[in-house]
């Protein structure tokens, strides 16, 4: 169980009688109050919630405060979510948004960390599949020198894939906007990635880098 699942626990009376419903059914039961739906909604998005958050921050220390933080925000606003299918998009711009806040308030040279690849919840990122530690250090280490609106739409897009008009929308801004950053964000890290011995494989492979 995630640390976040863990802090929202059904009370006993429910704890016994797990949640079997679709996301529709879900949706209704958090509006309604039910503890053991609350508990449910966490576990059912807690890794989709987690993987956002580490593709952006890397291996923040207080990641686990983060994970939290989104879900308290989410439970809080319940109201805001129209249709059970727009969940997973609507708890990423809070995801999104809770990183934003995260990296205005950090010293970058106190909190840029890699995350290894056994720890990176689901699929590795396209750009460090194939790398080791080392690159992923590195890459998070360039990262940290990219602006934040930047360093969010490179990591939605280069290191999880996400289609453009997707980190638009994550990122509360038009597809045009989300690209203009991009292409900010691209030349940056180009730019800075230069300084790193560890990819220069990946600035020799150009091809690497025609996703936006």
């Amino acid at each position: 169980m995630s640390p976040v699942a863990a802090r929202v626990r059904p009370s006993p009376v429910v704890r016994g009688l797990p949640f079997s419903g679709d996301d529709e059914q879900l949706l209704a039961a958090v509006r309604a109050g039910q503890a053991h739906a609350t508990a449910e909604l966490v576990a059912r998005y807690s890794r989709h919630v987690l993987r956002v958050l580490a593709r952006i921050l890397g291996r923040a220390s207080d990641l686990e405060d983060l994970h939290h933080d989104v879900f308290v925000r989410a439970l809080s606003s319940i109201g805001a979510v129209r249709e059970a299918s727009a969940m997973s998009g609507w708890l990423t711009i809070i995801a999104v948004n809770v990183a934003r806040s995260a990296i205005a308030k950090r010293a970058r040279s106190r909190w840029l960390w890699f995350l290894p690849p056994d720890e990176v919840p689901e699929q590795a990122a396209p750009v460090v599949a194939d790398e080791d530690v080392a690159a992923l250090r590195a890459t998070y280490r360039v990262l940290g020198r990219l602006g934040a609106e930047e360093r969010i739409v490179f990591a939605l897009r280069i290191i999880d894939g996400m289609e453009m008009a997707d980190v638009a929308s994550a990122c509360g801004v038009s597809l045009a906007t989300a690209k203009r950053r991009m292409s900010r964000a691209e030349s940056a890290f180009l730019r800075h990635a230069e300084r790193e011995e560890v990819l220069e494989p990946w600035l020799k492979g150009g091809a690497r880098w025609g996703r936006s």
